[in-house]
């Protein structure tokens, strides 16, 4: 059956981002709940070898770190649910997310960390062979072609960039592009095309990619040229796929604001978007640096957001209850007897309203009804109905707006 769960801090995503949010919101006692989505562990749950996250003197795997993250984020006192989220509603807080599962959830503060996936070719032998010399990334997996050759496919920045870091390790880099000029900015033409250790494949595709050895790994790339209609074999020992990343923002288009690409945007040193109590963290609004360690410092950055976001809240909720805490820590028995003492008077006053007949006042708990009626369930065991042009429902101490109810 269909469950409604409420958390001051939900997020969504479980990679490096996630986490760090997660880790840092549980250990300012939010007791954050982490919806991880479909792929948990991101990016790096299909990434092999890691070298460059710190704290490793020798490398890692992907997957392990992510249960590692995973592992101390619940030991900290984070909820991680298995579910995802196929609608939000941002227009008013608790902001309310649907699952796939059916089960609601109500958050005070959202922190996103959705990722952003590679775009691929969607070759048999690139996805056989991803982690297996197949790569999205330079910076991450550069290192491990040391003296070797390998082939970027991609006509833009980001390929460009690939190809120009990759000089560093490899000691040949081809370029493959469908066109005859790259779509890169002129500076990253001039040095791509200038650079020794690089060899343009233009009006070229890539038909598959090729393997061999136990286990298998990159050997080569079929290529075909789109002009002439010739094919080739070319031997790597690397291919990285720099045709572009697509971030996971489908949810929050036309609810969060976004940049031409679809990435989330944020204020300047800031994770919080523009609307308050909602932040992103990780490649979700990063098309720059995509990182697990630049995620993980986001996520973190978010987490204090958050917890900060909240304090204000809580702040501003004691001065509507009459109790000035000024710059100082909010003094919740304060609040609570300021609450009770304002309470109490409304029932004095609902009870004198009750004797003149123009208030019906019933203790109970209500449910809302069909045509401005309130069912409420007595204290005393009995049901009874109550109607009426203006009904005020007083339970809790957060103003709620009712459809129907004006």
């Amino acid at each position: 059956m269909p469950q409604t769960h409420a958390s001051k801090v939900v997020i969504l995503g479980s990679g490096p981002a996630g986490y760090t949010a997660a880790i840092y919101a549980a250990r300012a006692n939010l007791a954050p709940l982490l919806i991880r989505g479909m792929q948990p562990g991101g990016q790096l749950s299909i990434t092999t070898d890691v070298e460059n996250f710190p704290g490793f003197a020798t490398a890692i795997q992907g997957p392990w770190l992510m249960e590692q993250m995973a592992a101390q984020a619940a030991h900290v006192g984070t909820t991680l649910v298995e579910d995802m989220i196929v609608d939000v509603d941002l227009s008013r807080a608790p902001f309310v997310l649907r699952g796939d599962s059916g089960d609601a959830y109500e958050a005070e503060t959202l922190i996103v960390c959705t990722g952003a996936q590679a775009r691929w070719l969607g070759l048999p032998g690139e996805t056989r062979l991803r982690g297996f010399g197949v790569s999205a990334c330079a910076t991450c997996d550069g290192f491990f072609f040391r003296g070797k050759t390998v082939a970027v496919v991609g006509g833009g920045n980001t390929a460009a960039e690939e190809a120009l870091y990759l000089t560093n390790h490899a000691s040949k880099v081809y370029l493959v592009h469908r066109r005859d000029t790259l779509r890169a900015d002129k500076t990253n033409q001039a040095r791509v095309l200038a650079h020794p250790r690089i060899e343009m494949v233009w009006d070229s595709v890539i038909e598959d990619v090729l393997g061999s050895g136990q286990p298998e790994a990159v050997s080569g790339i079929a290529v075909r040229n789109l002009r002439s209609g010739a094919e080739r074999r070319i031997d790597i020992d690397g291919l990285f796929v720099a045709i572009g990343h697509t971030p996971a923002t489908e949810l929050f288009r036309g609810k969060l604001d976004m940049d031409s690409d679809g990435y989330l945007v944020t204020r300047p040193d800031s994770t919080a978007t523009n609307v308050p109590g909602v932040f992103a963290a990780g490649d979700v609004k990063d098309k720059v640096f995509r990182q697990a360690v630049t995620a993980a410092g986001m996520g973190c950055m978010a987490a204090l957001e958050a917890e900060r976001f909240l304090g204000h809240r809580d702040v501003a909720h004691a001065a509507e209850f009459g109790v000035n805490v000024g710059a100082g820590t909010v003094d919740f028995a304060r609040v609570q007897a300021r609450k009770q003492e304002i309470v109490g008077a409304l029932v004095k006053g609902l009870t004198g309203l009750t004797k003149s007949k123009k208030v019906t006042y019933v203790v109970g708990s209500g449910a809302l009804g069909i045509g401005r009626v309130v069912t409420v369930h007595t204290t005393e065991g009995t049901t009874r109905q109550l109607s009426g042009r203006n009904v005020i429902l007083a339970a809790g101490s957060v103003p709620r707006t009712i459809p129907g109810f004006d």
